[in-house]
This record gives structure tokens, sequence and C-alpha cells, in this order.
């Protein structure tokens, strides 16, 4: 575990696939996205620290770079970034999304990306069915305010948010120079998260279309259906 210098190999466990693992055997997908284009940015650090977690447990880990990316509704969406972004949507089975704390907020990065994703594709959000898991970095004493909007708009986007999560206070003490977490008991969250995402994601992989399915929304275009098929001809 050369890239996870600060877990206790003993407590870690790397057979949680073949414990969970049911009827799709192929790896869960996971996109990270981070609220930060700082050189030095701590959001982005602790979604490298999640997604080498994620990948030693058996994922498929692909993080968007958000620099690049435009404001929403500033250009449009044949954009270079914003189709990358939304094909790493649909590829994905969950996210991770990591932002800093901006004025009690989330970062106008992280939101950005997340206006991008389209509520809609015909009648199916991307992001429907999909596992999240929410994570925050501050520069001060701890704080909730990013995690808890996160939660909302993860809701709204019909996501499956994981209970835990993770608020890393004072983020600049938590990194050594390579952008590397130290061991705390916030990096021990961190992997509480990571398992737990990873978990989820496993138990729901391959039934996300069935568990996503909802009654008004079958209703809605069987009543497409029958006035289509019904229109009295010209």
């Amino acid at each position: 575990m050369t890239q996870l210098p600060a877990i206790e190999p003993e407590c870690f466990d790397e057979a949680i696939a073949s414990k969970l693992q049911q009827g799709d055997a192929t790896q869960p997908r996971i996109l990270i996205l981070y609220g930060s284009v700082r050189e030095r940015s701590y959001s982005r650090f602790a979604a490298e620290e999640a997604g080498r977690l994620l990948t030693e447990m058996g994922a498929e880990v692909k993080i968007f770079n958000p620099s690049g990316l435009p404001l929403p509704d500033d250009a449009p969406e044949s954009h270079p970034k914003v189709l990358e972004l939304r094909d790493l949507v649909r590829w994905c089975d969950g996210m991770v999304w990591s932002s800093p704390e901006r004025h009690g907020a989330m970062s106008s990065v992280m939101k950005a990306q997340i206006d991008w994703i389209p509520l809609s594709e015909g009648a199916v959000r991307p992001s429907q069915g999909k596992t999240l898991a929410v994570m925050q970095v501050s520069g001060g004493s701890q704080s909730f305010n990013t995690v808890n909007q996160m939660r909302i708009l993860g809701r709204w986007m019909r996501m499956f948010t994981i209970p835990n999560q993770s608020s890393v206070p004072k983020a600049w003490q938590e990194f050594d120079d390579e952008g590397h977490m130290k061991p705390s008991a916030w990096y021990d969250r961190i992997v509480d998260v990571t398992e737990e995402l990873f978990k989820i994601t496993l138990l729901l992989k391959g039934h996300t279309a069935f568990l996503a399915d909802r009654y008004s929304e079958r209703k809605e275009s069987h009543q497409a259906l029958s006035e289509r098929v019904n229109q009295e001809k010209i």
C-alpha cells in the first residue's frame, strides 16, 4: 500500500468486493468532482485521497478536472469540458463530491459542475439512481454547511447519498507537501466514507434502474404513449 501510507493494513478491508459482489461482476465506476482549481487545492487533495482508497478497494475511478469548465449558460452544451463532464456522469455508478467551504457555502467551481449536469435526458436524469458521498474542507474550524448543501442537491438529482460524510477543518495542516493526507481522525473518516460508498454502490449496482423506477413517471409515459397512438388521423 505504497500509495496509502496512513493506512494500517491489518485494519483495511481489501475483500469488500468478494463479500458483497452480486449479479453485476464489473468494477463499480466512481466519478470524483472537486471544487477548487488552485495549484494547492485541499479539496482536490481530499478527492485524490478518496480516489486512491477506492482504487485500492477495487473501484474504477476517474477524477474530473474542472479547470476550463465555463460558467453554466455561458457556453453551448457542445463545449468540450461540458461534454467530458456529462459523459463521465453517464459512465459512473457513483460519485464523490469534494468542495471547500467559501463564505459558508460550497464553492462556485463545485456548483458550476453540478449545474452542468442535466436534470433530464429524455425522461430520466443521468444522475438518477447513482450513489453519492459528500466531503468538504475548511480553512478554519469544522463546519457542515457545504456537505449539507450538497446533500440537498444529491437528493434533488435523485441520487442515493450515503449517510456518512467527511468535513476536514484546518485543511492546510492535514496534508503533506506531496498532497497526501497525514494520519489523523479526519483521515480515518475519509476511509470510512469511501468504504461505505464502495459497499453501497456494490449493493445497488445492477439494480439502480429498478430502484429509480417511479410510478408517476410510468404513468406519465403511458399517458403520452396513449395520446400518440390514439391520435385521430387527419
